[in-house]
């Protein structure tokens, strides 16, 4: 499991800009999703592909334990799976060689082994799934994220999932320039090193998410679900 220490220096900043850590003190549970991004076979199965995120599998259990509280309050779960392919040229000229970019294709095609979101993960029949053609899902052109969310009337992501730094991120950041209210896990989302996992929550906490552990998100989740507390009259 990754470090989630963030450096004292940002806590502080944060603390002066807005006056506390947590954005959040409830959620409305009837507009928010839970999205787990990309637990596929290519990035946990070690040695399959040069996907691999190593140690990536400790961060399932704590998807698990957010997906089950989610459902029993009709949050719905929503997986992506990521796949690579030449009609992303930026990517494809630029960012990896010959040979890796065509394993890269191959091991997230469409149907291939990799592409499929691993056995150890607890998906359910009435959870969704989402193709996604960019590490943001919002970028546009690169899945249906965003209208199936607006269609159900969600404006609210808990964001899990990998990697931390790359899609993760990229869909956090994205989702909350689109006005969505985002919460990012800072232990049920995994990347190759505690380095990149803990410059993510830095960038999270300071622009962009309510950066939480599974543990206060779970806690937040059967909060919200519960009646708000009626004021005693004076």
């Amino acid at each position: 499991m990754h470090s989630t220490k963030i450096p004292r220096k940002y806590v502080d900043w944060v603390l002066r800009r807005r006056g506390r850590m947590e954005i959040f003190e409830r959620l409305d549970l009837a507009r928010t999703a839970l999205l787990v991004i990309d637990m596929q076979n290519g990035f946990l199965i070690p040695g399959y592909s040069t996907l691999e995120v190593p140690g990536l599998s400790a961060i399932v259990p704590n998807i698990t334990r957010l997906a089950r509280p989610c459902r029993e309050h009709d949050v719905p779960v929503v997986w992506t799976q990521q796949t690579y392919t030449e009609e992303w040229r930026s990517w494809f000229r630029n960012f990896a060689s010959p040979e890796m970019r065509d394993r890269i294709v191959a091991d997230t095609a469409v149907g291939a082994h990799g592409f499929e979101i691993h056995e150890s993960l607890d998906v359910a029949p009435s959870d969704l799934r989402v193709v996604k053609r960019r590490s943001s899902a919002f970028t546009p052109g690169a899945s249906d994220l965003h209208e199936r969310l607006q269609d159900a009337g969600r404006d609210t992501l808990i964001i899990t999932g990998t990697l931390s730094n790359v899609c993760c991120e990229a869909t956090a950041r994205d989702a909350m320039l689109m006005n969505y209210d985002t919460v990012f896990v800072s232990d049920a989302n995994g990347a190759r090193s505690d380095e990149e996992h803990v410059a993510t929550l830095v960038n999270m906490l300071q622009f962009f998410a309510d950066v939480r552990t599974t543990d206060e998100v779970a806690r937040l989740v059967e909060t919200s679900a519960a009646p708000t507390p009626t004021p005693t009259p004076a």
